[in-house]
């Protein structure tokens, strides 16, 4: 996932700033306004501030950082556990899952539900208590989310402001001699504004939500497996159910001919 990110970054960028150079490159620097800058990302932030705690914003890189580092999830590989923790329940009983904890660290979630079931908690029990988790796990998402979604909502804003600020100090001075380089510089922030909106915090905002929704799929599978599990299914059946999560595309062609 982080590869796409950078890729379309770089790509992106590198449009655009040959879209102004072929403009010619003496007029590069007419792109460059540090008061514009000033006031987007200044304001934006800000806006920022006002609408969510001050917890949240402060952990605003971490958001980022998760979308250029976070894994693809392979719901294959956690169905694929799942299986073979039913199989060795169905041979040498539920409480034999004790012994193949170790083999499932890389999945704490599932780790937590086979320890309850082995544990002896009742179905009912794990269900809600990993319904709990995930739910958790639901509302800590949505505040990165929110954070990285509000940037790319209020930036084009402070963009149109900035503008707008240009236009008065332009016209409570007016010479027509120097509108037309006035009226560019006003308009820079807006330009900056729709840039870092459209081209870096929705699309994060997407990315994360993205990662979102995988996560909490396998989490979903990882709820029902363990159910099933404790219901003593069949392996075979328990795998023909886990795979309808996923998209036929993406289901082994074994899956289909059962």
């Amino acid at each position: 996932m982080g590869l796409s990110n950078a890729i379309g970054l770089v790509l992106g960028t590198s449009l655009i700033v040959m879209a102004i150079a072929l403009g010619g490159f003496d007029k590069v620097a007419l792109f460059i306004d540090y008061p514009s800058i000033l006031i987007v990302s200044g304001g934006t932030v800000a806006s920022v501030l006002v609408a969510y705690p001050l917890m949240p914003v402060l952990r605003m890189d971490r958001y980022i950082k998760i979308t250029f580092t976070a894994k693809e999830r392979n719901p294959l590989k956690v169905i694929e556990q799942i299986v073979a923790l039913s199989e060795s329940a169905r041979r040498e009983g539920l409480l034999s899952l004790e012994n193949h904890l170790e083999d499932i660290d890389d999945n704490p979630f599932l780790a937590t539900g086979i320890r309850m079931a082995v544990d002896g908690m009742s179905p009912e029990v794990v269900e809600s208590i990993m319904n709990t988790e995930m739910e958790a796990v639901d509302t800590r998402h949505a505040y990165g989310k929110g954070v990285i979604s509000k940037l790319g909502q209020y930036s084009p804003a402070f963009g149109m402001i900035g503008t707008l600020i240009g236009l008065v100090l332009m016209l409570a001075d007016l010479d027509p001699d120097t509108i037309g380089a006035g009226m560019a510089v006003a308009l820079l922030t807006t330009l900056y504004g729709a840039i870092v909106s459209n081209l870096v915090f929705l699309p994060w905002a997407d990315k994360l939500q993205l990662i979102h929704n995988e996560e909490l799929m396998g989490m979903e599978i990882t709820l029902r497996g363990v159910i099933a599990i404790q219901s003593g299914e069949n392996p075979r059946i328990i795998k023909q159910k886990l795979m309808m999560y996923l998209p036929p595309t993406k289901r082994p062609v074994e899956t289909e001919e059962m």
